[in-house]
């Protein structure tokens, strides 16, 4: 327990349940120290907005922030989509690296995987194939948090993880059906 509680924890995306649930389980452990940013907070696609997070001085980033929608925001916002998670992503990362965190937590997407992977998935199937392609520019964005965690671990000896969980839901989900494939809005930082 006393690991987490000298840890410093900065953990990105304001409104999910998966958010929620994170933050309880770092308070159940002790960890005293947690800066919680949604896009109240700020836009992480802005470098200054990351280097001002980064006064903080966290330990562990756990970055779950994307902007995430269902199907139909899927389809008429592929390349925003793509191009603002991917640089949200990209950059704090890299950010997290230069400033010296120790350890960088992304969260993936089961948007990832191939259109036709056999289910149950298994993570070697991650690669055989295009995602779905209402939501192939979210996913392939989320599959290069993995692409750059391996990098920066190969490279830099940095720890960096990728965790890639299945569809999840919980206590705190939004079950409502007219809503709830929307992810909580546009934005679910």
């Amino acid at each position: 327990m006393s690991y987490w509680e000298n840890l410093r924890v900065w953990v990105t995306g304001g409104r999910g349940f998966l958010r929620n649930a994170i933050l309880r389980k770092l308070h159940e452990r002790g960890c005293r120290e947690i800066l919680a940013t949604g896009i109240e907070h700020g836009d992480l696609e802005d470098p200054a907005m990351i280097k001002k997070h980064f006064k903080f001085r966290p330990d562990l980033v756990i970055h779950l922030a994307a902007i995430v929608g269902g199907i139909g925001a899927n389809r008429e916002r592929p390349a925003e989509f793509f191009y603002q998670n991917l640089m949200m992503w990209v950059q704090l990362m890299h950010a997290s690296w230069q400033v010296g965190v120790s350890k960088f937590v992304a969260i993936g997407t089961i948007c990832a995987y191939p259109k036709f992977t056999p289910v149950p998935f298994k993570e070697d199937d991650l690669w055989n194939g295009y995602p779905e392609e209402t939501n192939a520019p979210y996913g392939l964005a989320k599959k290069m948090l993995l692409v750059q965690a391996q990098a920066y671990r190969q490279q830099h000896g940095w720890n960096a993880i990728y965790l890639l969980p299945v569809n999840h839901y919980g206590p705190g989900d939004n079950f409502n059906p007219a809503t709830s494939l929307d992810f909580h809005g546009p934005h679910s930082f």
